[in-house]
Parts: C-alpha cells; sequence; structure tokens
C-alpha cells in the first residue's frame, strides 16, 4: 500500500465523516457494498476526511475520489462549489470521478466497471521500495 497523500482533516471533519457513515444515501450504501469487498485488490474508504471535505469514497493507492452526486448537485452554486473541490484536490493530486446517484440506480455493474477502470489507469507501474529493504538483484538475480 502507498503512503496516503491526501490532505489531513479539519477540526470536526472526523467526526462529521463518522455521521455520514451513518446517513449513508441508497446509491452510496450499494456502491459501498461492492467497493468495501475489494475488486481488483484496491481498497476503498468511504467517508473520508480531507482538509474541509468529506469524500463519498476514496482510493488511496490509486489517488482516486468517488463522488456520488444527487440532483442537488446541478442547481444553485453547487456545480461551482464542486469545481472548487475538485480543483483543491487535483492540486493535493487526487483525481475526482463524479458519478451520478441515477446511474448507481440505474446500473450498478457498469458504474463499478467505470470506477475499476479509472483506478487501474492512475496506478503506478511498481510500488516503491520499502525503506531500509533489502537492496536490489543484481543481473543474475543474485544477491
Amino acid at each position: 500500500m502507498f503512503r496516503d497523500v491526501s490532505p489531513k482533516p479539519r477540526d470536526g471533519r472526523i467526526d462529521r465523516a463518522r455521521k455520514l457513515r451513518r446517513a449513508m444515501s441508497l446509491p452510496e450504501g450499494l456502491l459501498w457494498r461492492e467497493l468495501r469487498q475489494r475488486p481488483h485488490g484496491l481498497k476503498f474508504r468511504r467517508q473520508h476526511p480531507s482538509g474541509a471535505y468529506v469524500l463519498d469514497f476514496y482510493c488511496s493507492d490509486a489517488r482516486l475520489a468517488i463522488e456520488v452526486d444527487g440532483a442537488a448537485h446541478d442547481f444553485g452554486d453547487r456545480p461551482l462549489r464542486d469545481e472548487v473541490r475538485d480543483a483543491w484536490f487535483a492540486r493535493a493530486g487526487i483525481a475526482t470521478l463524479r458519478i451520478p446517484a441515477k446511474a448507481v440506480l440505474d446500473d450498478l455493474e457498469r458504474v463499478l466497471a467505470l470506477i475499476l477502470a479509472e483506478a487501474a489507469a492512475r496506478l503506478p507501474l511498481h510500488h516503491p521500495a520499502a525503506p531500509g529493504g533489502p537492496p536490489p538483484r543484481d543481473e543474475l538475480g543474485e544477491e
């Protein structure tokens, strides 16, 4: 597992995340039921606090945030707020994948395939060497 690069949560965000975990929407609950099984060996967190925000789902290895957006995200100042939030995470090296809640309800398998494809595309080609780990093998594979 890679080092978590998500910004540390601000005061009060951990308590808010705990409350949100107990009150997940139906689309979030359905998606969590699939993501918690660690598909393709990827670990996802739900309601992950980071900075001033709480992410619906977060994969640390892929540095990918998944947001399940209901219809309210299409009105008022929400689109602008979401854009500002996504840009803030992008500066921290975290991509945001926004999925309409209706898409989760209509075709969960397709949404899951999309998430896994995006996460796989963001994974590095190899894991970094462990600090203090063994030196690399020479050309013959011997130490």
